[in-house]
This record gives structure tokens, sequence and C-alpha cells, in this order.
């Protein structure tokens, strides 16, 4: 019996001990995957050895690896494998980026009477 793509990475990331590890079901937000996961390391070194452990674990299951970017610095590694895309990185970046929150935030979210000028008016850095 296949194992299925996600306990793969949750095992992989659970190996190398790495922290805060969430998953979040997008399959209602986009047509690119099914589900992201976001894990920290401690250091760039430790965000790397994930990395590789998912890259390694998923590809030995018999998973086709799409791609990764981001390894060379190991502040913040994406892992891709389609379905299940994987975001590694050190804490201050996740703070920073803070993608559970972008990544949950549904189109009903937004304020009852905002339109999109409103929207665009008030954020910084949208040009009309």
């Amino acid at each position: 019996m296949k194992k299925n793509l996600h306990e793969i990475v949750i095992n992989a990331l659970e190996e190398v001990k790495a922290q805060d590890i969430v998953s979040i079901n997008v399959q209602e937000l986009t047509g690119i995957m099914d589900t992201m996961v976001v894990a920290s390391g401690n250091s760039s070194r430790q965000v790397k050895s994930l990395a590789n452990n998912v890259v390694v674990d998923g590809k030995k299951a018999g998973f086709s690896l799409i791609g990764v970017e981001g390894d060379d610095v190991g502040e913040w590694v994406l892992v891709d494998f389609g379905a299940v895309i994987i975001h590694i990185m050190l804490p201050a970046t996740r703070v920073f980026y803070d993608l559970e929150k972008l990544w949950s935030l549904r189109p009903d979210d937004r304020p009852i009477n905002a339109d999109e000028e409103t929207l665009m008016n008030s954020t910084p850095g949208l040009d009309q």
C-alpha cells in the first residue's frame, strides 16, 4: 500500500526535528496544489536538511518532484511535489511572511462594505 504524500512529508519533517509544522488545505483556494505545509528550522543548515529529507523520502516513495527553490541560502526553502507544496523557513522569515494567515483568508473575510476601489486606495503599494 502506497503511503500518501502528505503523511510522508510530515514524517520527513518530524525525523529532522522541524518546528511548528502546519498543514493547510488550499483545495478551495487554488487549483495549483491541494495542501501547503509550513515548517520552521532553527538554522539555515537545518532548513536545508529538512528540505533534503522531504525530497529524499518523497522520491523514495515514488512521488515526482517538480522543483526545489531557495536551498542555496536556506532562509526559506520551497519543495514542490505538485499536490503538496512545502515551505521550510527560519523563524524570523516565517513570522515576516506569515503564510498561514495569508492562505487562511477567504474571499468573504474582507470588510462587508469594501469594494475593489476602496481596497486599492487603502493598500500601500498598489497603484491604479
